[in-house]
């Protein structure tokens, strides 16, 4: 019995006349996710809320706005999880590009501008770690956290106490915006140019109150706009 037919377009059709979206085998970059949009609303799946945020991003990823609107009902813990793993899962693309200029000969310890040394946590005892392995560490770390069945075994509801830990990745993790833009700008500048990341993960944890104003030092604001010294 044939429960799917698949496409050329890389929707899979099944039997019941719903479609699953794939990227096939041999798929070019250029036509990955290449299916229309689907009404959050219309999105029955468990990973509903992760589906939504990045069909957001891939059809317009400069409208910060509308990318963090929650939907309406939308549980406000599981939105703000989701969206702390996304923007893990894209600074992975930032950590690949310092690997070709920050290294641990150059970069000898997690700085942004001289007034800012970080220790890394991923130690018995927080220590000094060069730069790049700081940034490997922070993210296996919170992909670590993230996926932890003990804090969060649910995609659809989390509790109190576990979102309460989404603070503290993202102090963690806004140190790999800010070493690069003190430390190799034109490695962060390309990146932000083409994502948005570090404008949309400032708006995120000044609305969402996860970082003090203070801790905030790459000079973008939360609506998007570049500060003065970047004009």
């Amino acid at each position: 019995m044939c429960l799917s037919v698949e496409c050329n377009t890389g929707k899979m059709k099944m039997a019941d006349g719903s479609l699953l979206r794939r990227n096939r085998p041999g798929t070019k970059a250029k036509d990955f996710c290449r299916w229309p949009d689907e009404p959050f609303e219309e999105m029955d799946s468990t990973l509903a809320v992760q589906q939504y945020i990045q069909q957001i991003i891939r059809r317009e990823p400069s409208n910060i706005e509308l990318i963090l609107g929650m939907p309406d009902g939308q549980d406000e813990g599981v939105w703000k999880y989701e969206h702390l793993r996304q923007f893990c899962m894209e600074l992975n693309g930032l950590a690949v590009r310092l690997q070709g200029e920050c290294n641990p000969e150059t970069c000898t310890q997690m700085t942004a501008t001289e007034q800012w040394i970080f220790l890394c946590a991923a130690h018995k005892t927080p220590k000094e770690c060069p730069a790049i392995d700081y940034t490997r560490h922070t993210l296996d770390g919170a992909a670590c956290l993230l996926n932890s069945n003990k804090y969060f075994p649910s995609r659809v509801s989390i509790k109190e106490s576990s979102v309460a830990k989404l603070g503290s990745v993202c102090r963690r993790v806004y140190r790999i915006f800010s070493h690069a833009y003190f430390h190799h700008q034109s490695i962060f500048d390309e990146f932000e140019n083409e994502t948005f990341l570090c404008r949309r993960f400032t708006a995120f944890v000044i609305k969402y109150n996860l970082m003090s104003k203070d801790n905030l030092i790459v000079p973008i604001l939360e609506d998007g706009a570049p500060t003065e010294s970047e004009a």
